[in-house]
């Protein structure tokens, strides 16, 4: 049996098991850490992960990730998983909190920021706001794979403002 002599080495455990694809054993230590303690913000974070992408639980993602920025509001890696969860929920009031917090934020990947706030505009057919938001990915971005990624979402738009555009009827006198 395994002992753990500090929390941080369960923690640390625990983020071996998830990257092992061990979700039982690591689910069961990172409950443990946070019913022993519930402000161990990581924890929260981890378990927002495995809820959100595995589980397939999304108030208990929730749950966790906003526990996670309430605790520890500095940690960068949040913020993007906790913005994908909002974005694809459609909870407009969150997505706009999270991303106002998230810029300002050392570490944050602004471009996967602003992208995923371009997709959530997208998705609202808001196409101004979604090329506005594109377009500051893309002055963010420094990784040749999202560059493309965040070229074709520029595209994409642009596409469906001209259709948009074509299929204007006015009632003529």
């Amino acid at each position: 049996m395994d002992t753990y002599y500090t929390i941080e080495e369960k923690y640390l455990q625990a983020v071996e098991e998830v990257s092992y694809g061990e979700l039982p054993k690591a689910l069961q230590l990172l409950k443990e850490i946070v019913d022993n303690d519930p402000l161990y913000a990581r924890a929260h974070f981890q378990l927002g992960k495995i809820y959100y992408y595995e589980i397939k639980d999304y108030q208990t993602a929730g749950f966790h990730f906003k526990t996670c920025l309430e605790l520890e509001p500095s940690f960068p890696d949040n913020y993007f998983h906790y913005l994908s969860l909002v974005v694809f929920l459609n909870m407009e009031k969150q997505v706009s909190l999270i991303i106002e917090k998230a810029v300002n934020i050392p570490g944050v990947n602004t471009a996967s920021i602003y992208e995923l706030q371009g997709l959530f505009s997208e998705k609202g057919k808001n196409w101004t706001k979604a090329l506005i938001a594109y377009q500051k990915a893309f002055i963010e971005v420094t990784a040749k794979d999202q560059k493309e990624k965040i070229e074709q979402s520029l595209e994409r738009v642009r596409e469906k403002m001209r259709r948009g555009i074509a299929y204007q009827y006015y009632l003529a006198e």
